[in-house]
């Protein structure tokens, strides 16, 4: 089961998002120390004392003071802090919970809205956690016309190691961020592929804002493909599904494909869920302590053509969204395996030197009142992830043609046989 971290999932520009991520494994045997020192009250020393205040600061403020100033590993203020951080979010028992530094948040943010260099790649974990140590990091997608893809990285990849360095008990965003930098320097990717080691010499670019990809077949089928929903993707659905085919005429049927979206942008989300739909509900999202929020129809798009939305256990977050939303309003047939299932939303708060902690603060619901969360979205028709990929879209066209078949005299569009 893939968890991306490039798309900490659905956002607006202060509001919750969903997403799936890590967390960088550093300080954790520091953190533990500073919590201990900061829920019970105890200093080292001759004895043990109770503190209920420190002049000028916090018993976590001293705690750190006499960590940094007497362990016998040099540790700076900076590194004790976010792991204090860390142990702290790691107590609220939040699965979700990350923190982030001024930059690292930087390079996400850059992620969505498609300004960053990189090589191209959605990472996530397999079996599991993966901000558990050894729970392991992999390809979950790979960008079109990207480095990666231009090398032959293939999804499914586990990261053994970037650059010099084995990745093993790396976290998502350490992969991550290894993996970033400025455009044109070089970077050696290691992987792992059916037992087998493989090596990659990959050059960073800045990776363009190719998250939607639009493919016309010879029977009227145009297949929207969205990687992720960073900024302008809504829109460039929408085009997609009003735009003409080769024949000059509307398309005979959509196929959107939504296999191994990792999530984004909320408004991206609910975009492209209304571009395929006349009016009405997306989604609503139930804030811990605040009125719930219901996100409708943006602008009333094409709720006609026949429409089959692909998925797969790399699904999650925003595009469940979609997914959920298409089928509870009985608008789109859905094809593949299981999705994810993460239905829990996370918000970002900056902190006042420009790092961000995201905390779970919330759920979001389907149209229907479903909450998605360790659920995932069954498949209207199921076909095996053991089975390729091509597979799936073989099933998907054939059902298309049924719907086509199966609309009223004079509306059903040109179509040939499938190839």
């Amino acid at each position: 089961m893939f968890r991306s971290v490039s798309l900490r999932g659905w956002r607006t520009r202060r509001t919750p998002h969903i997403g799936k991520g890590g967390r960088l494994l550093r300080g954790g045997a520091v953190a533990a120390a500073i919590l201990c020192a900061y829920g019970l009250g105890m200093v080292s020393g001759s004895g043990s004392q109770r503190h209920t205040a420190v002049a000028g600061g916090s018993v976590l403020d001293e705690a750190a003071a006499k960590i940094g100033g007497r362990a016998a590993k040099p540790v700076g203020r900076a590194e004790l802090d976010r792991a204090a951080i860390e142990g702290m979010l790691r107590g609220l028992g939040d699965r979700w919970a990350q923190y982030y530094s001024a930059r690292e948040y930087d390079d996400v943010e850059g992620r969505l809205t498609g300004q960053y260099s990189g090589v191209g790649l959605w990472l996530g974990g397999a079996d599991g956690d993966p901000r558990e140590s050894g729970a392991g990091v992999l390809v979950a997608s790979v960008q079109p016309g990207g480095a990666a893809a231009r090398a032959g990285v293939l999804p499914g990849d586990v990261i053994t190691g970037v650059g010099n360095a084995s990745a093993a008990g790396w976290g998502i965003e350490r992969v991550a961020e290894a993996l970033r930098g400025r455009p044109d320097q070089p970077v050696e990717l290691t992987v792992e592929r059916d037992r087998r080691t493989k090596r990659f010499h990959l050059v960073r670019t800045p990776v363009p804002a190719g998250d939607v990809t639009v493919t016309d077949l010879p029977e009227q089928t145009r297949v929207i493909r969205v990687g992720a929903f960073t900024r302008g993707t809504g829109r460039q659905v929408r085009a997609a599904a009003a735009g003409r085919s080769p024949s000059g005429g509307p398309p005979g049927g959509v196929l959107l494909d939504l296999r191994g979206n990792p999530g984004g942008l909320l408004d991206e989300a609910v975009e492209t869920a209304s571009a395929f739909l006349s009016g009405g509900p997306v989604v609503t999202y139930e804030p811990r302590g605040r009125p719930v929020q219901r996100r409708a129809v943006t602008l009333p798009g094409d709720a006609g053509t026949p429409l089959v939305v692909l998925v797969d256990a790399g699904t999650a977050s925003a595009a469940e969204i979609v997914a959920g939303s298409l089928r509870d309003r009985d608008r789109a047939v859905i094809i593949g395996s299981r999705t994810y299932g993460k239905g829990s939303v996370q918000e970002p708060i900056r902190l006042a030197d420009g790092s961000v902690i995201e905390l779970t603060v919330g759920r979001y619901r389907t149209p229907s009142g479903r909450n998605l969360d360790g659920v995932g979205i069954e498949p209207d028709v199921a076909v095996s992830a053991d089975r390729p990929p091509k597979e799936a879209e073989r099933r998907a066209r054939t059902v298309l043609r049924g719907l086509r078949a199966a609309l009223p005299a004079g509306t059903e569009g040109p179509h040939e046989d499938e190839d």
